[in-house]
């Protein structure tokens, strides 16, 4: 079964001498991926108020796209239509598509899970939906990214362990649907997803079996989906170890400063999290750490930037003062400097993470982040 190809590679630079994290590049397609580095979600293929060239000014490298709300509109077909996801939203680098099955199994008052697939009712239209293994793998080998995800089960957080492990076991059984149905593997890297809830041994064999099958690359799923953060940590360390040194690993879903610093110490690659636009249509900002609300009236005169080490084109342009302004106007303009400058911000964090770990400065420069027990944005 031959899933790997000369366009996916993953190459490990440089390690850290203390702990498991590691500076490496993934080669896809459509360009380089520099790890560790956080990637911006573009749900319906678009960040959203962000255009391409943004994104690329904020050193975006890799951006998400979300099969199950594709699917649903515009549809895949049109997708195709238009040359594929790249050029129907005038991306140029790498893609990666997630399988639907999160969405899908968060709509648990309308949807019905069997050994098949799941049933769901469009929350667009009403119509129902069948969505399994193959009509996923189907969907995505039409949208074209260069990363695509197993359809899986994500169980809920609290759940009991048999829920659990039924859940995983199936994500297995998918899988290998999942690889027999793939279409295209020599143009899209299919990623296999390690589910098991809290449940640290079903973890470790939910890793094992699937690397087992010697995908392309990993991921780490069912996280951040309402556990504590500390459990977060404790799932990361238990899973990250079986993954194979030699293929990237992606944690889903994760994108606080905190969360991907201690995930990178234990060898995780790949981020994605919708909190930095999520934050800035909400009027909040992420500066080096912290989250300020721009609403707040300590702002009003503020005539500072937001962040004068930050290079994108808010803080480059415009003061604490505007910004507070905007937001509380509710115009747009503010709303999407925020998101550009969170995007930018946490790009900017990975890549410092990068740096660090290229010259051995990792424990000593993210001490804080590592060693610290409280929350954090």
């Amino acid at each position: 079964m031959e899933q790997q190809t000369i366009q996916f590679s993953f190459k490990c630079q440089a390690s850290c001498s203390q702990t498991k994290a590691r500076a490496g590049v993934f080669v896809t397609p459509h360009g380089l991926v520099e790890t560790p580095k956080f990637m911006p979600v573009g749900t319906l293929a678009t960040v959203k108020t962000l255009t391409p060239a943004q994104l690329e000014t904020a050193g975006a490298q890799m951006v998400l796209a979300n099969t199950y709300h594709l699917h649903l509109q515009p549809g895949e077909g049109i997708v195709n239509q238009a040359g594929g996801l790249h050029r129907f939203m005038g991306w140029k680098g790498p893609m990666l598509t997630d399988s639907g099955g999160f969405q899908v199994f968060s709509l648990s008052k309308i949807r019905t899970i069997s050994e098949e697939g799941v049933t769901f009712r469009s929350p667009r239209d009403g119509r129902m939906i069948n969505l399994t293994p193959e009509r996923s793998i189907e969907i995505q080998n039409t949208l074209g990214a260069d990363v695509i995800m197993a359809f899986d089960e994500c169980p809920p957080y609290p759940a009991e362990r048999s829920e659990v492990e039924a859940a995983t076991e199936r994500t297995y059984r998918w899988l290998k649907r999942c690889i027999d149905a793939h279409a295209r593997p020599t143009e899209q890297a299919l990623f296999g997803i390690v589910q098991g809830g809290v449940y640290l041994d079903l973890r470790r064999a939910a890793a094992e079996s699937l690397v087992s099958l010697d995908l392309p690359g990993y991921a780490i799923g069912g996280v951040s989906v309402g556990e504590p953060a500390e459990l977060i940590h404790e799932i990361v360390d238990a899973t990250a170890p079986y993954l194979p040194v030699d293929k990237p690993r992606y944690l889903m879903g994760v994108g606080t400063y905190r969360e991907m610093v201690r995930a990178i110490a234990a060898g995780v690659d790949l981020f994605d999290c919708v909190i930095p636009t999520r934050l800035g249509r909400h009027g909040a900002a992420l500066v080096q750490g912290e989250r300020w609300n721009l609403k707040n009236a300590r702002f009003r005169e503020d005539f500072t930037p937001l962040d004068a080490t930050c290079p994108c084109y808010g803080c480059q342009n415009f003061t604490r003062a505007y910004l507070n302004h905007l937001v509380r106007c509710k115009e747009v303009l503010g709303f999407m400097l925020l998101s550009l400058h969170n995007v930018t911000e946490l790009i900017r964090f990975t890549q410092h993470i990068r740096e660090a770990i290229l010259s051995d400065r990792f424990t000593t420069e993210f001490a804080h982040w590592l060693n610290r027990e409280t929350g954090q944005p």
